[in-house]
């Protein structure tokens, strides 16, 4: 067995762990990650037939309030960003659309609250951007707002509002206080949403680019198969052909493959007491068109069927062939349709008659259409009974986690690079003051 050592080991190749070596790297730390597949994990590009096919929306929400942000300008990431257009985002009500009140212009216009409601809903954005709106760890969003007796509509708009930016068709069992926080920081924002141009494939390559330049190591098709620990330090980490030995180490890794590596190791209670994450799943249905379908909007919810579309190209001029378009809708699944091949075919029937509805003529247009039934867009599904997993614990010193999985800073991808900062933070500071004991 080969042994190599490191200032700090990355298992996992995902978002979170190439973020935290991109920037551990850039602070002059020897790195290495090692990943069993491809980099990216669920952040992965495909080329088909010259559409750019992303494993999920690459958008990023909040971006000047964003921890992707702070990196980009601490690291001199070369990224190339799209603006969403808020007033071409719309809920579709049957027979007509209005626009989604996300801000106050989209407040004013919108037709899902009249009258007082719409002021009613003003004062609770107002409160949660000042904080006064904390929600309560012990309640769900929707014993919260039973409790405070909301108004059916303003409930059902900040429902539908939910759905959207947590990816759930079950927006009532979100967390109070998870719901108010990640709210405070979206509603604070000049940015609300953006798209990488180029995807998530030209936001791994910038990574890539950091870590190399670096003089970071990135170990890929290569599974961690074991750690040895002493005491309450991981000493090393094993692969079927080498031994890796750093000061500190990042699992970026899902629960379940952490679970299996930590077994007989002082953390194996600890995560086991984390045994019960369901991820968030969705189905996935992406076309390709040859030709444009010209659209009033480039976001399209419809909150009865738990749908949306959103135009990719229109934002990411990478997406499609000059002339063409990449259309994207997302469905959410409940837990009993997750494993229900006729409720697969049930929706994907729905998806299809969405797009006709919105996009007609598509079907005439589509090159590649591309389908995933059965989607992880996060790895944990944020109830009352899951909580994200802590970055660190007191039974290994050395050992820290990152991902989507773990408890950070706003939602989705967001939580990676939340994660993965802070934990930077962390061994940057104990390394630091450990040099000039």
């Amino acid at each position: 067995m080969k042994k190599s050592q490191y200032d700090v080991i990355i298992v996992g190749g995902g978002l979170a762990g190439l973020s935290a070596a991109a920037y551990l790297s850039h602070s002059g730390k020897k790195v290495a990650v090692i990943e069993r597949g491809k980099l990216g994990g669920r952040a992965m590009t495909i080329n088909m037939k010259g559409f750019q096919f992303n494993f999920g929306a690459h958008a990023i929400y909040g971006r000047d309030k964003s921890y992707l942000a702070l990196m980009e300008k601490e690291l001199n990431l070369k990224l190339y960003w799209s603006e969403f257009t808020q007033m071409k985002a719309k809920y579709d009500l049957g027979e007509e659309v209005s626009v989604v009140p996300s801000n106050i212009g989209g407040l004013l216009q919108t037709k899902l609250l009249k009258g007082m409601d719409k002021f009613r809903f003003a004062y609770h954005v107002l409160f949660t951007m000042l904080g006064f709106e904390k929600g309560d760890p012990t309640l769900s969003i929707q014993q919260w707002l039973d409790r405070k007796k909301v108004s059916p509509a303003v409930k059902e708009m900040m429902l539908n509002l939910a759905s959207s930016n947590f990816f759930t068709g079950e927006p009532e069992s979100i967390p109070s206080d998870v719901f108010f926080g990640y709210y405070k920081r979206l509603f604070k924002t000049n940015i609300p949403v953006s798209y990488i141009q180029g995807g998530w494939r030209k936001l791994i390559d910038e990574f890539v680019r950091v870590i190399e330049q670096n003089n970071g190591e990135i170990i890929t098709k290569t599974k961690v198969t074991g750690i040895t620990t002493e005491k309450s330090t991981v000493t090393k980490i094993h692969t079927s052909k080498h031994t890796f030995v750093a000061d500190d180490f990042i699992f970026a890794i899902p629960p379940d493959e952490l679970k299996v590596l930590f077994n007989s190791t002082p953390l194996q209670s600890d995560l086991e007491s984390y045994n019960s994450y369901e991820p968030t799943y969705v189905m996935f249905y992406d076309v390709g068109l040859k030709r444009r379908i010209e659209s009033p909007y480039t976001y399209i919810f419809d909150k009865d069927r738990q749908i949306f579309i959103s135009d990719i190209s229109y934002y990411d001029m990478e997406a499609a062939p000059p002339g063409g378009q990449l259309l994207q809708a997302v469905a959410y699944l409940k837990a009993n349709e997750v494993d229900s091949t006729q409720s697969h075919e049930h929706i994907k029937n729905r998806i299809e008659d969405f797009y006709d509805k919105h996009f007609d003529g598509w079907r005439k247009e589509l090159v590649v259409p591309r389908v995933s039934k059965v989607a992880v867009v996060q790895a944990i599904k944020w109830t009352m009974n899951q909580r994200g997993l802590p970055t660190s614990f007191p039974g290994i010193k050395n050992a820290y986690f990152a991902g989507d999985w773990c408890q950070g800073t706003g939602q989705l991808s967001e939580l990676s690079f939340s994660s993965a900062y802070n934990v930077c933070q962390q061994i940057l500071k104990k390394q630091a003051e450990q040099q000039g004991a």
